[in-house]
């Protein structure tokens, strides 16, 4: 059993060697909740799952972190008066996870938030610090950077020299030694909201983007862990900060770097800096979030992808092939359930998905499947037609295609779907009460609801309701 992956840090294919064969390991950089998702993010998310998945199914356990960046600078400029930064983070964090729960994304094994962390940021901070790769601001503004010049390795991941960088832009650089230090620690400034700030040796402030994931990744992982994913967008300054300053306080930290491609419109890479984004809950609208996974999927996972509206017509089209093979080997069985169990999965399907997550090249056994079940289906051979059958549906189960599992998401988005209709009925008739003056029956209802585990949250923007908890 080899599994190839492609590693970034070493720029070739390695054999995959798991530091533990019972537990593989994995973080992968997830969400800064400034704003909803768009369709790139889900892809990215999905790449991950479907490794994630093979691995699984390779080893048996994988331990899977996925973060949440809930205290940035984009957050924080992103909040308002009416939606504190922090209300904002956590209505965005639960637009991600509805997005990536409609396509089938398993959800992580944990998926901490950078602000439940803080202490163990700043105990990386001071180890490099004690280590002479970082220091204190000597303006006494609280800020603490990492010394590149103090790393010699600094660049090795993306494979640049340090004079050939661009200065670093994630901070301040009023106490910088070099342009290219980054920022481990922000100061507090006068013009960001008090409760965005922590108490720290070097004075009150809030964590740098990057050595959030550096002490996440080892406070859930350990100090070496087997792969750590994200964006071919993160390589650079993200990804080769967090290796700098982990590998710096001591740390083996990952052994394996992996890089989904981007999503494309026009030749430009889909982000929101640059407004050409498609968000994920309109394409949901529009397309099936079966069809929309299959899509997403299709391309390998390292390379672009253009999404078009063909994109989604050809998912559409393959996955009604699959769907029709379903239901012909269900009359063929005489609609037993045993037709449907998954069998041994073909030798083809392994050999692609081993090869660096080959994902189109196993869809394209998927599919020579379904003709070969088919042609024995019409040729009246019942035992090939079925056997041929459960291929497939252990093929689509391993790549998340699998009906079933579809199904069980569309009924939990059934049930959330329909809490949603009985609370805003709730809400709307609180607000009557509340505008007949008849508080009472206001209380009430704020009462019943809270009951049931639910809170309310009166904001001039409505009144807004999320589960305790």
């Amino acid at each position: 059993m080899t599994i190839r992956l492609y590693d970034t840090r070493a720029k070739a294919l390695r054999d995959f060697e798991p530091l533990d064969s019972s537990n593989v390991t994995m973080y992968v950089c997830g969400p800064t909740v400034q704003s909803g998702p768009h369709i790139g993010h889900v892809r990215a998310a999905l790449s991950f799952d479907l490794l994630r998945r093979w691995l699984a199914h390779r080893y048996g356990r994988v331990t899977f972190v996925r973060n949440v960046t809930d205290i940035d600078d984009k957050v924080l400029a992103n909040a308002t008066d009416t939606e504190p930064w922090w209300a904002l983070a956590y209505r965005m964090e639960q637009e991600f996870a509805a997005a990536y729960a409609a396509v089938g994304i398993r959800p992580p094994t944990y998926e901490p938030r950078a602000t439940a962390s803080i202490p163990q940021m700043q105990e990386i901070i001071a180890t490099l610090i004690e280590r002479g790769h970082a220091y204190p601001a000597p303006d006494g503004s609280g800020d603490v950077y990492f010394d590149v010049r103090s790393w010699p390795a600094y660049g090795e991941l993306t494979n640049q020299s340090l004079d050939a960088m661009e200065p670093a832009a994630d901070a301040d650089p009023r106490g910088k030694r070099n342009p290219q230090d980054f920022a481990l620690w922000k100061g507090a400034k006068a013009d960001e909201p008090a409760d965005a700030t922590w108490a720290s040796p070097w004075g009150d402030g809030r964590p740098g983007w990057h050595i959030e994931c550096s002490a996440m990744a080892k406070r859930y992982l350990g100090a070496e862990f087997d792969i750590h994913g994200g964006g071919l967008d993160l390589r650079f300054p993200h990804h080769e900060n967090e290796l700098a300053q982990s590998t710096a306080a001591g740390d083996g930290f990952a052994q394996y770097w992996v890089h989904n491609g981007l999503v494309n419109v026009d030749g430009q890479k889909m982000s929101k800096s640059l407004g050409n984004f498609t968000l994920a809950r309109d394409v949901l609208a529009e397309h099936e979030p079966l069809v929309v996974r299959y899509a997403l999927a299709a391309a390998h996972y390292r390379s672009s992808l253009d999404l078009s509206d063909s994109s989604w017509a050809e998912a559409e089209a393959a996955l009604g092939r699959i769907r029709s093979l379903r239901q012909r080997v269900l009359r063929a069985s005489g609609s037993d359930p045993a037709a449907l169990m998954p069998a041994e999965l073909p030798a083809a399907f392994v050999t692609a998905m081993d090869d660096d997550l080959g994902v189109p090249q196993a869809l394209g056994v998927v599919h020579e499947t379904v003709r070969a079940a088919n042609t024995a289906l019409d040729a009246g051979d019942l035992a090939a037609g079925l056997e041929a059958g459960r291929a497939v549906f252990a093929m689509t189960a391993v790549l998340g295609l699998d009906e079933a599992e579809a199904a069980e998401g569309q009924g939990a988005d059934q049930l959330a779907s329909a809490l949603d209709t009985l609370v805003q009925t709730l809400i709307a008739q609180r607000a009557q009460a509340r505008a007949d003056k008849d508080w009472a029956a206001a209380d009430r209802i704020r009462d019943a609801v809270a009951a049931a585990g639910i809170t309310l949250e009166d904001t001039p923007d409505g009144t807004h309701w999320s589960i305790d908890g």
